[in-house]
């Protein structure tokens, strides 16, 4: 499993994991940008600690849907 880590992180670091990183470096933006758009307002509206909980979920649920049309090397 470790060997299985450190080999993605390797191809990752080199530019060889995904076919086109620029795709990758956008869409990773794009949730990025609505997380801390959703952690900024909701931390503005209901506190800064619903903020982070509410940001963090909607953020990883982006995830997935961000990221299906990726291709791997």
């Amino acid at each position: 499993m470790l060997q299985m880590f450190t080999n993605s992180l390797t191809l990752f670091f080199k530019g060889k994991l995904f076919r086109d990183n620029g795709l990758v470096f956008q869409q990773w933006l794009k949730g990025f940008a609505l997380t801390l758009v959703v952690v900024l307002v909701v931390g503005f509206l209901a506190g800064p600690l619903i903020g982070v909980v509410v940001g963090s979920l909607v953020g990883g649920a982006a995830q997935p849907y961000l990221f299906k049309d990726l291709k791997y090397n």
